[in-house]
């Protein structure tokens, strides 16, 4: 009985262990709790810009979408506005042919672009590097053109007019002002990052994590490279639809530039200045973007993109790992200033 009783305790620390790093992991952090608390003061403070503040949480979760690949997966990806305008336009087209119930709508949105990011990963898990690059970017060209071209179905150049949804659960309806346009992409996407979170720091996050720093010798202790890419690549491609169906539900219109590569890229910079891997880092660079975007146009309508640039150029340069990587910096050196004293 002593000695197997003396066999288990190995076990149990390293169970302890475990489960020590996974509630590690899982802790909230300060700029992420910051950052959702913000986003309520300024649906209060900011009346008049409750389509913007709708707007900026959807680009958050088209960032967290793409953060979960790159960032987590290392997965590099050129087309992730192809989920986004998919998602956008199935959502559009079954309100505009008369399903007008907004929650079934988006997640109809959200399930086809799952659907297309499966078929999608079937290929990307079986290519790397540079191959995978080009084959996102490709996936990108076409749904794009596919949409420009069936121009009877999607509007095509002009656009596709979602038109009018019904109250939200029968008993908030969607106003000009955006009150229960904001209240319900907050509630989405909340759940939806909440979701995101919950992948990235379970074992199988973990698992996406060791893909990323060596996908070459992670196979050696059992973990299925291909089958963790196909999960990944298909949750981010749900998000992402996510994302495009609730701006097509909250603005009423698709256009092509839902599918267009200067989402994509955008996205690339939103993660940069926001901090790759983090999750939160990302809702951070996309407010952030969206924000000086607006800004930015009023006061430099035709240069505005120089200034976009100069910010991103200054965040790679002086804060290593973007905003988050720059915030946890600070941090370490005051409390490390405060225990000399």
């Amino acid at each position: 009985m002593a000695t197997t009783a003396a066999a288990q305790l190995p076990a149990l620390s390293d169970e302890a262990a475990a489960k020590a790093l996974f509630a590690e992991r899982a802790r909230w952090r300060w700029p992420e709790i910051a950052y959702w608390i913000a986003v309520v003061l300024c649906m209060f403070a900011f009346p008049t810009h409750l389509m913007l503040i709708a707007q900026v949480l959807i680009t958050g979760l088209f960032a967290v979408s793409f953060d979960l690949l790159v960032g987590y997966a290392g997965i590099a990806s050129l087309g992730q506005a192809a989920f986004f305008g998919v998602g956008a336009y199935t959502t559009g087209l079954i309100a505009h042919n008369g399903w007008s119930e907004p929650i079934t709508g988006l997640l109809a949105g959200a399930l086809a672009a799952g659907l297309l990011g499966f078929v999608f990963s079937i290929l990307v898990s079986r290519l790397t590097g540079i191959a995978l690059l080009m084959i996102t970017f490709g996936v990108g060209l076409l749904i794009y053109e596919a949409a420009h071209s069936a121009h009877d179905i999607t509007g095509g150049d002009d656009g596709l007019t979602v038109g009018n949804l019904s109250p939200l659960l029968g008993l908030f309806p969607f106003d000009f002002l955006g009150h229960t346009a904001v209240g319900y992409t907050f509630v989405v996407v909340f759940l939806a990052y909440l979701f995101a979170r919950l992948i990235v720091n379970s074992p199988f996050g973990l698992e996406l994590q060791g893909i990323r720093e060596n996908v070459r010798r992670i196979p050696a202790i059992g973990v299925p490279v291909g089958y963790r890419y196909m999960v990944a690549f298909t949750v981010s491609a749900i998000l992402a639809g996510l994302g495009g169906a609730l701006l097509a539900q909250i603005t009423g219109t698709v256009a092509l530039g839902f599918l267009s590569f200067d989402r994509s890229s955008s996205v690339l910079i939103m993660v940069i200045l926001g901090g790759i891997g983090t999750l939160y880092g990302p809702l951070i660079g996309a407010a952030l973007y969206m924000v000086a975007q607006d800004r930015l146009a009023d006061l430099n309508p035709v240069y505005w993109n120089f200034y976009i640039g100069l910010m991103l150029v200054i965040v790679v340069l002086c804060a290593r790992g973007g905003i988050v990587g720059g915030i946890a910096r600070i941090e370490r050196a005051v409390r490390s200033r405060w225990t000399r004293r």
